[in-house]
């Protein structure tokens, strides 16, 4: 092993020791203005986010009269959440007006509902809870939470109105949203109405459908009543093995496990395939699952994996950037990933532990140290990422796996900058009667890669991922995550949706002001076209069609996909150019 393979192990080793610093809030405040940030520290287009002021309710009744003063005096206003987040700017209202006309809304300190109704298996929770309080709270009282999402840095409010998800077909599925039973939604009203008031409806109400998946544009939500079991505990197993059967056997591996995914690395020719259901109660086991990207780092981690990826980056260093790949695919076999047997480390398969700890994680979240944080903080020079995540038609994945082989087949170095991330996560939900939801049964990928500091620094294997993404949202006409993609992924989303028309009926009847829209979630909802200059491609705010859409002066020219032919993308295709360039 050389020099890099033993910083890497080093490095990759120490993570579970320690513990993470506390994220900010996303809303920063002087005496002027308010900036909201996402977790991240940056949105899709990179451009700020103001509102004049914030208001923090702590009651639906305070909830109600912050939307009263918005309508009352024509304002315009966007909820947000403690964490906040989404990678679009879901949450950020009109920014071509004067900022003296919106308002944030915080759901922080809307946090201390939480009612368990043991005898109808449900709990009803103010929206702005967190998802491991919730969790907490209902298996200390002997039930479970079934479908909840991988990560836990979400509140209840944000993850219904975004679609997050875990991953099952069994039951509901693994959308969180399908675990609602009741929600009541704060929209405007009347003078005679006080201006605000509030709506709750259940799955009888004709709104019903649109809110599950509301994306923040209907009203702001005040409380959500979901369905509970009786708690139970989980087994699970990862099968580190060969990719050969990814297309033939995923349908298979759902059926055949309530909680399956798969975890893909194209360029190790390697899945993982997820072993996972429940076992009875009295089953021996007191296991934790805390995934090793959501674990803590010294802010000295991130800070040098950051380096060295800028440093493989600039030099065009694919084998650099497979070493890394290998070592920390190699590093998550030995942790499994960051199961825990007895909720210290890892002894052996299966690790059997209570729901509650088993299906979502985020121990980042929790320290008071302040020489550490979750590993994409924007106080540190750590990790820098896109996030792509498509909804495919269970039916056409299989050919989409057969695309991406042949795509990674061609030169498997060039699938190494995702490997030395997560992969491919592929995950499961059902269909849904929402009308953002998926209508059939799907399958969902999520993939990050580098992200460069400057906008118009082109990637290193830029085409491949620009090809990865089209052929998913295009060939085979994936729909987008909501709260995660670069803008191209959300191009002509309205006909991918057959209720969609009824989502926006909806939002007249509920929204007739447009308190809540937004200048993104207008442009997503309202299908305005992107509008393409000089870089647009290289951060996926538009599709290339002339070169100056990449980087020329870079040698990144715009041309054709290598597999999806119809795929426009920036290649590097001068050799002429430095190097030193690439910053």
């Amino acid at each position: 092993m050389d020099n890099t393979s033993y910083f890497i192990c080093w490095i990759l080793c120490i993570l579970p020791l320690i513990h993470s610093l506390t994220p900010q809030s996303p809303i920063q405040c002087n005496q002027t203005i308010c900036t909201l940030q996402n977790s991240y520290g940056t949105w899709n287009d990179r451009k700020p986010c103001y509102a004049l002021n914030v208001t923090y309710p702590t009651t639906e009744q305070q909830l109600r009269l912050a939307v009263a003063h918005v309508v009352q005096n024509n304002l315009k206003a966007k909820i947000v959440t403690k964490f906040s987040h989404t990678i679009p700017s879901l949450s950020c209202p009109k920014q071509n007006t004067n900022i003296n006309h919106a308002f944030f809304i915080s759901t922080e300190k809307y946090n201390s509902g939480i009612e368990i109704d043991a005898d109808n298996l449900a709990v009803t929770v103010d929206s702005g809870v967190r998802l491991r309080e919730l969790i907490d709270e209902v298996e200390k009282n002997g039930f479970s939470l079934v479908s909840v999402p991988y990560w836990e840095g979400v509140t209840i409010g944000g993850a219904v109105s975004s679609g997050a998800h875990g991953s099952s077909w069994w039951g509901k599925g693994g959308g969180f949203y399908e675990q609602v039973l009741e929600i009541s939604v704060v929209v405007p009203g009347s003078k005679s109405e006080g201006y605000a008031k509030v709506l709750r409806l259940d799955e009888h109400s004709p709104l019903f459908s649109a809110t599950k998946v509301s994306l923040g544009v209907l009203g702001a939500i005040s409380k959500v009543k979901l369905s509970i079991e009786h708690r139970f505990k989980r087994s699970i197993t990862f099968n580190f093995t060969d990719d050969t059967d990814i297309e033939n056997v995923y349908i298979d591996h759902a059926k055949k496990y309530e909680f399956a995914d798969i975890t893909w690395y194209p360029s190790r020719h390697t899945a993982v395939y997820r072993y996972d259901f429940r076992v009875p109660l009295n089953a021996s086991g007191d296991g934790v699952f805390d995934f090793i990207g959501f674990q803590a780092n010294s802010i000295l981690i991130p800070e040098s994996v950051r380096g060295a990826e800028k440093l493989l980056e600039k030099t065009g260093n694919s084998k650099g950037k497979c070493l890394t790949a290998s070592t920390t695919l190699a590093f998550k076999k030995l942790t499994a990933n960051g199961l825990k047997n007895n909720g210290q480390i890892f002894t052996g398969y299966p690790v059997i532990g209570y729901q509650g700890k088993m299906q979502t994680s985020g121990s980042c979240l929790y320290s008071s140290r302040i020489d550490t944080s979750c590993a994409w903080d924007p106080r540190i020079k750590g990790l820098f990422f896109y996030e792509s995540t498509a909804i495919f038609p269970a039916s056409k994945f299989g050919d989409f796996i057969k695309d991406v082989k042949k795509l990674r087949d061609i030169n498997p170095q060039n699938f190494c900058g995702i490997d030395n991330y997560n992969g491919i996560l592929i995950r499961y939900i059902k269909a849904s009667e929402a009308y953002l939801g998926p209508s059939e049964d799907s399958i969902v990928i999520d993939f990050n890669y580098y992200r460069a500091n400057d906008p118009f620094t082109p990637r290193l294997n830029q085409d491949v991922w620009e090809e990865l993404e089209q052929m998913a949202f295009f060939k085979y006409g994936a729909k987008p995550h909501w709260a995660k993609n670069r803008n191209l992924a959300f191009l002509n989303v309205q006909q991918k949706y057959p209720k969609f028309n009824a989502f926006i009926d909806a939002k007249k009847q509920m929204d007739p002001q447009n308190v809540f829209s937004g200048d993104w979630s207008d442009e997503i909802l309202y299908g305005k076209e992107l509008v393409k200059f000089d870089g647009c491609a290289l951060e996926g705010m538009c599709i290339c069609s002339e070169d100056r859409h990449c980087s020329p002066q870079k040698g990144y020219l715009c041309t054709h996909g290598l597999v999806y032919k119809e795929a426009r993308v920036c290649r590097l295709l001068s050799t002429s150019v430095s190097t030193d360039s690439l910053q």
